[in-house]
């Protein structure tokens, strides 16, 4: 519809004037609309033209301890609040103003800690500052640029000593809205309080967040060395399962990145880039260029050009090599053109990577710089790609899943199916057992590999693929 012209509402409620001019003066083209405005404003005697007194609005200051304290229990079991944040003092803690409880609280975020930021000017002069610690400006920049004079939401959980409410805040709307604190922690620019992570106070959401924020060094744990544990953990052994998985990218004969079939995050991570696209346009941004760092790749697929999730592998002058994390293609991109920073939001500690790597299990296939590896991906691309297989994993091998896939209603597996046809062989033994070690039931591995046998002695007698020559010699062993 028409949209409404700012000035002329404020002058019709009586909550600005008209600026008069003399007959000679240029004026604004809505100059008489203003007028008419202003005339009715005093006529009806609103705001600054009414003959009443005017009452100041006064609002509840519970930014001193006593009262907050005392007022505290009420804004607990209040819920869910909206409020407006009318200052940040550092990256979690905050004076906000609640209208619906017509007052003012200092607000910290629940069982965090945000680094000292940089002391005012003022502050300064008078030789009482506090040292700025690493990364506090940047914790408090961040929380400017996201909540600072906007409505947000949060949930008042408990009082400190000191009048500050305590409690969780949420920022956005729609599929937008966020925990402002797991953001922060998600960052590297707030951490988790130890004492309330001893005391098992502190969600395992968080937690999780500031552990995979340690584990990519970002923010304040860039500079942070781990203490060393004088016993070593245990590893812990897999369990086999079974998945319905569709292969997303087959990289050789034996190895690809597979999908779960029916995975919700597929459909989120789909919709959130797709608006990410429509927010920032198809134009590239500066960015960190790290190996490992998860930014936004844009990629035409032949209908349209979008921005996905992908991770820097290599800096190659003026273009960059990535890994597309929810598909698993490889692509080399120009820097200035095709790549942007990734909301935090997007990050893979938000929503992890869709796409898995997987290999083959116990299945050895020569390289593509080889006809009978070219062969094997070629089996496999007709075996499996667009449709629906049953992934039976084993275990997690080097960050890839051991797998045999399996086509609907079929008792032979891809793997078998590769060996007997001369396309690959069965792994050395010494690599079968390191593979059992990883396993609750090596059993089932075992018997597994003996299916495999089978299928390679029969492609062996055959003298087909990789044996129509004969037994391949040890320098194969080797590849």
């Amino acid at each position: 519809g028409k949209r409404e012209d700012v000035g002329e509402v404020l002058v019709s409620e009586g909550l600005a004037a008209t600026q008069h001019h003399r007959d000679d003066e240029e004026k604004s083209p809505r100059y008489d609309l203003l007028v008419a405005a202003e005339n009715g404003a005093k006529t009806a005697g609103k705001g600054m033209h009414s003959k009443k007194e005017y009452k100041n609005n006064t609002t509840n200051d519970l930014t001193d301890p006593k009262k907050a304290k005392a007022y505290s229990g009420s804004l607990m079991r209040a819920g869910k609040l909206k409020a407006v944040v009318e200052y940040v003092f550092n990256g979690s803690r905050y004076k906000i103003f609640v209208p619906t409880e017509n007052c003012h609280i200092i607000f910290a975020l629940e069982n965090l800690k945000s680094p000292q930021p940089s002391a005012p000017s003022s502050i300064v002069s008078r030789g009482q500052a506090r040292p700025a610690e690493p990364f506090g400006d940047a914790s408090k920049r961040h929380a400017r640029l996201s909540v600072l004079q906007r409505t947000v939401e949060i949930f008042c959980k408990g009082v400190t000593m000191g009048g500050v409410i305590t409690g969780e805040l949420y920022v956005g709307g729609g599929a937008q809205r966020r925990d402002f604190g797991l953001e922060m922690v998600g960052a590297g620019l707030a951490s988790v309080d130890q004492r309330k992570i001893d005391y098992g106070e502190a969600s395992r959401t968080i937690v999780d967040a500031q552990a995979h924020a340690k584990s990519n060094k970002v923010g304040l744990w860039a500079t942070f060395k781990e203490k060393q544990e004088p016993v070593a953990k245990l590893a812990m052994k897999a369990n086999e399962k079974n998945a319905t998985v569709k292969l997303s990218e087959i990289c050789t004969g034996n190895s690809f990145f597979i999908q779960y079939a029916g995975d919700e995050a597929i459909n989120v991570i789909d919709k959130s880039m797709r608006i990410f696209t429509a927010d920032n346009g198809t134009s590239g941004a500066p960015c960190d260029l790290k190996n490992g760092k998860i930014v936004a790749a844009l990629y035409n697929d032949g209908s349209e050009k979008l921005w996905y999730r992908a991770k820097i592998l290599e800096r190659k002058g003026a273009k960059a090599k990535v890994l597309f994390v929810d598909y698993g293609n490889v692509s080399v991109v120009s820097i200035s053109t095709q790549l942007r920073p990734l909301d935090i939001q997007l990050g893979v500690d938000r929503i992890p990577a869709i796409a898995k790597e997987a290999v083959l299990a116990l299945t050895v296939t020569r390289g593509l710089d080889d006809d009978d590896g070219v062969n094997a991906a070629r089996f496999l691309q007709q075996s499996c790609w667009g449709k629906e297989m049953t992934g039976r994993i084993f275990c997690e091998n080097e960050g890839k899943l051991v797998i045999a896939l399996y086509e609907a209603n079929m008792t032979t597996s891809i793997n078998e199916q590769m060996i007997s046809e001369g396309l690959a062989r069965v792994s050395r033994k010494n690599e079968i057992d390191v593979l059992c070690e990883k396993v609750v039931r090596p059993d089932s591995l075992t018997d597994f590999a003996g299916d495999l046998s089978l299928s390679e002695s029969t492609a062996r007698k055959s003298r087909i693929g990789m044996w129509r020559y004969g037994d391949i010699g040890d320098d194969d062993e080797e590849e």
